[in-house]
């Protein structure tokens, strides 16, 4: 990377914006984020698989089974997509404490 100082012509410094290295969610814990939290109501689940496929931050977790389990909240955003998505009413958005 070029270092940057007053006698550094334009043609030569960075674009902002670019990212230069890979990142996701899993080095970034970011439910400290959310304002309203996902809460997995387990009776009324019925295992359709609709719900995390659909959520950004992979924090609904699916054992070998292929089960749902609860959230993962360090990883959750609370955007409630997967509240949206599920047909049975498994998933009510409360506001966070």
């Amino acid at each position: 990377m070029t270092e940057i100082n007053k006698n550094t012509p334009a043609s030569e410094l960075t674009i902002g914006g670019n990212i230069y290295t890979a990142g996701n969610a899993r080095e970034f814990k970011t439910g400290d984020w959310r304002s309203t939290k996902p809460v997995f109501i387990s009776e009324k689940c019925k295992q359709c698989g609709l719900c995390f496929p659909v959520c950004p931050d992979d924090a609904i977790p699916v054992n070998c089974e292929q089960k749902r389990e609860d959230f993962n909240y360090d990883y959750c955003k609370g955007c409630g997509v997967c509240a949206k998505v599920c047909p049975f009413g498994a998933i009510e958005m409360k506001e966070e404490n």
